[in-house]
């Protein structure tokens, strides 16, 4: 994890996350299934690998549970520094698993990290607003906090022809108190930089004018950018820091996340511009945990 301020980068190594952390979204018969189950004993555990949505897209391999209890305590972690203001921004390229829900594992995702993030930031703040900008909506996250309003999700992704998840659609605008609480923002295929900021920047702008979060927790998944394998869309590395970097100038404390990237070469680029190239989109202070 690495975190920011006013006056230096920090990396933070990541402290594993305890079952009852994870139980503070994910059902107790989930967390049992991600805790025992391992390549050699799936035979003994089909009937619940069912029921939890465990397929070809959320396999059981070696390691499973420590993977989750890393990535989410980085979050968590994150969270909490950025609560008790020990930086301004914290960053887990290793976070933003989007799709999970309660109890179930959906799209590579097993537990989510960014709902367990933002329950920790309501401990400390009446308002979150949470800012996906992977080509796949934000389901996981929006479902958790669907009826709600202290929480606002924000979803820029690819919608229709049937790309997963499915979900999205801009009529989806939650419900009860969460009613316009839940924003989609569906995309068609090559959207590319300025057709995404001629949307991102004055709908965000509105979003933080109205909504005045104490806290942003932003997803920056890097299949929205041009050439990924599995994404469609035509945003450069430039275009999709920008969206960072816009977010960053409202001073607001933010929880900044990986996601999705199944071009190897892109995210890695991504991360290095983000970083590495002038004008630094990370010129506040950012906490950023790894193992």
């Amino acid at each position: 994890m690495l975190t920011l301020d006013d006056s230096f980068l920090a990396l933070q190594r990541a402290v594993k996350a305890q079952p009852s952390q994870l139980g503070q979204f994910h059902s107790p018969e989930y967390i049992e299934l991600l805790a025992h189950v391992t390549p050699d004993n799936m035979s003994e555990h089909g009937a619940a690998m069912n029921r939890h949505n465990f397929n070809e897209d959320c396999p059981v391999f070696d390691g499973l549970f420590e993977y989750c209890r890393l990535y989410a305590g980085a979050s968590i972690q994150g969270a909490v520094r950025l609560n008790h203001k020990l930086c301004n921004t914290a960053i887990n390229w290793s976070g933003g698993l989007h799709h999970a829900k309660k109890s179930e594992a959906s799209g590579f995702c097993y537990v989510n990290d960014l709902v367990l993030g933002i329950l920790e930031l309501l401990k400390y703040h009446a308002r979150v607003l949470y800012v996906d900008i992977d080509i796949h909506h934000g389901d996981g996250v929006e479902e958790a906090f669907y009826l709600t309003d202290r929480v606002l999700t924000v979803s820029f992704h690819k919608y229709g022809d049937f790309f997963f998840p499915g979900t999205g659609d801009i009529k989806d605008i939650g419900e009860q108190r969460g009613r316009y609480y839940s924003l989609n923002v569906p995309l068609k295929d090559g959207t590319d930089d300025k057709t995404f900021h001629a949307l991102f920047k004055p709908v965000m702008t509105k979003v933080m004018e109205v909504f005045q979060p104490g806290a942003i927790v932003m997803q920056c998944g890097a299949d929205s950018l041009a050439n990924d394998r599995l994404g469609c869309f035509n945003l450069s590395t430039r275009g999709h820091g920008e969206a960072v970097a816009f977010m960053k100038t409202f001073n607001v404390p933010m929880l900044v996340t990986g996601g999705g990237g199944y071009t190897k070469h892109n995210v890695a680029r991504y991360v290095r511009h983000a970083w590495c190239t002038p004008p630094c989109y990370w010129c506040r202070l950012v906490d950023v945990t790894r193992a």
